[in-house]
């Protein structure tokens, strides 16, 4: 199917009205095909690669609006260019790499957005801040002037009766912040992709990150 056609299959799988975003998982994907998905209302779009990324944001300059997200695993020498190039960063999971980001977004017009990745699948292969350390870690980012705490992410453990139950625990995490009113900018639950978004929905996700689904195979390996 085309893209147009797989946008409009999730959207009839969404429940309306929503005010969940859909953050297309855009890499390996060509600019041009990005070019399509921005003409077909797609805004957000999430990149792990910063090179691949910063050459599709130069090609898509004149698009707007856009909002560039960045979704992988945060290098601690590349998060100058992360801070300086991005609206949002899904992937802090620890302090010191808050700090970083947040020292590199000095200057810029406005704060940067954040999510902490929290640790609750079990696998080794996956990143996040471990569910006992998360509220230090928010209370340490809150700290930061030039770092907006957003919310949560999450990727969930591929197995189906597993993943249930990580997305049940981040659905409590994220109210548990929520409920202490300390994190005012607190709106974005993170979670759910191309094989599991439904599940995601149903347990409170405001963010979906989705790519395989609407991309296909061609480009994305899995997301």
């Amino acid at each position: 199917m085309s893209l147009a056609e797989n946008l409009a299959q999730v959207q009839r799988a969404m429940p309306v009205p929503t005010r969940t975003t859909l953050l297309a998982v855009s890499k390996r994907v060509p600019a041009d095909v990005l070019r399509e998905a921005h003409a077909l209302g797609l805004r957000h779009f999430g990149e792990n690669y910063l090179q691949e990324a910063l050459e599709k944001q130069a090609a898509l300059r004149d698009l707007e609006p856009i909002c560039w997200h960045f979704i992988g695993r945060v290098q601690r020498n590349k998060t100058g260019e992360i801070a300086r190039s991005f609206d949002w960063v899904e992937s802090v999971d620890r302090v010191l790499i808050a700090q970083r980001l947040n020292a590199a977004r000095q200057g810029a017009a406005s704060a940067l957005n954040v999510l902490i990745e929290v640790a609750v699948s079990g696998e080794d292969s996956k990143g996040g801040c471990p569910p006992a350390a998360l509220e230090v870690l928010a209370d340490d980012i809150r700290k930061l002037p030039f770092l907006r705490l957003r919310g949560l992410m999450a990727l969930v453990h591929p197995d189906p009766d597993q993943a249930q139950s990580n997305f049940a625990q981040m659905q409590t995490l994220f109210h548990t912040l929520l409920n202490t009113g300390k994190y005012p900018d607190l709106d974005t639950l993170s979670m759910g992709t191309s094989s599991d978004y439904i599940q995601a929905l149903a347990h409170g996700a405001t963010e979906i990150r989705l790519g395989t689904i609407l991309f296909g195979s061609r480009h994305q390996e899995s997301s």
